[in-house]
């Protein structure tokens, strides 16, 4: 099997499409076909399929596109051990992050002392997105509910960052503002703020309604923190923000939830063989840092 063939498959397991998959190897959609087509003759069991228009990985392609990270992983670590550049401290790394996270380690990270160069960019996507950065990042700083199914790490290297509770939020002189904790049933009359659908923090509202055991009244959607606190104070609804990463309006006030567990997992997601370079692993070990610093 040609290992150039192998990655093909594993792009086409890991972007989703022949268009993307042909985007990033710079090459046309036709092209990937051919190679696959090709890969395929070797292989006893077919690898891919149709689904409606898009072609996918049938289960022997999945088995295969992880043997190929093995094998990719391997050829990077030999090759790199015999290439000074692996070791270059001024090679720069590129991190992503969704917002909230963003804004609390971007800055500490800049002023870190000797770290290699670090190239940020932000990405708002929903929590089912953020496998898929790591195509295209170095580091990408991910969150998921604590209930939620944890990330393919047949694919990815996980690494845990903090543990972040999420609060109710709400004007300074709201009503139930004087209470030290609050429950469900406190929370389900009130209109609420939410995250747009699919995004990470929408599983906690999708919770309470139950236990409120009334639906809940979402009347704004808005990703951005800082745009949802502004919300709150103006007293257009109750919402949920995050203990560590937001810095809500003077104007907001913060409460548990005493009867739902409300908290996120921040872990940072990467390929395998993006934590050989030295550069990555020390950017990685400065995030983890950051964030085992007290008030993070």
């Amino acid at each position: 099997m040609d290992l150039h063939h192998l990655r093909l498959l594993r792009e086409l397991g890991d972007r989703g499409s022949l268009a993307a998959v042909a985007r990033a190897m710079h090459i046309t959609p036709s092209a990937v076909s051919q190679q696959l087509r090709s890969l395929q003759r070797s292989a006893r069991v077919p690898l891919t399929e149709r689904r409606g228009r898009r072609l996918v990985l049938t289960e022997a392609g999945r088995a295969l596109a992880a043997a190929a990270i093995e094998v990719s992983t391997a050829l990077d670590r030999a090759g790199r051990a015999v290439d000074a550049y692996l070791d270059d401290p001024a090679a720069p790394v590129t991190v992503a992050a969704f917002h909230s996270a963003g804004a609390t380690y971007f800055g500490p990270l800049l002023g870190r002392a000797g770290l290699p160069p670090v190239r940020f960019s932000d990405e708002d996507v929903p929590q089912a997105g953020f496998p898929a950065l790591v195509a295209d990042y170095d580091l990408v700083l991910a969150h998921r509910l604590a209930h939620s199914p944890p990330w393919p790490a047949d694919r990815l290297t996980v690494v845990p960052l903090v543990y972040e509770p999420l609060y109710v939020a709400m004007p300074a002189g709201h009503r139930l503002a004087a209470r030290t904790a609050l429950t469900a049933a406190d929370v389900g009359a009130e209109p609420w703020i939410c995250v747009r659908e699919g995004f990470p923090l929408e599983g906690v509202l999708t919770a309470i309604a139950p236990a409120a055991g009334r639906p809940l009244e979402i009347v704004h959607r808005v990703n951005e923190f800082t745009v949802v606190a502004a919300i709150v104070a103006a007293g257009g609804g109750l919402a949920l923000l995050p203990g560590y990463t937001s810095r809500p309006d003077p104007g907001v006030v913060l409460r548990p939830l005493a009867d739902l567990p409300a908290g996120r997992h921040i872990d940072v997601l990467a390929r395998p063989e993006s934590l050989h370079r030295a550069a990555v692993r020390a950017v990685l070990a400065a995030l983890r840092e950051l964030a085992a610093e007290p008030g993070r």
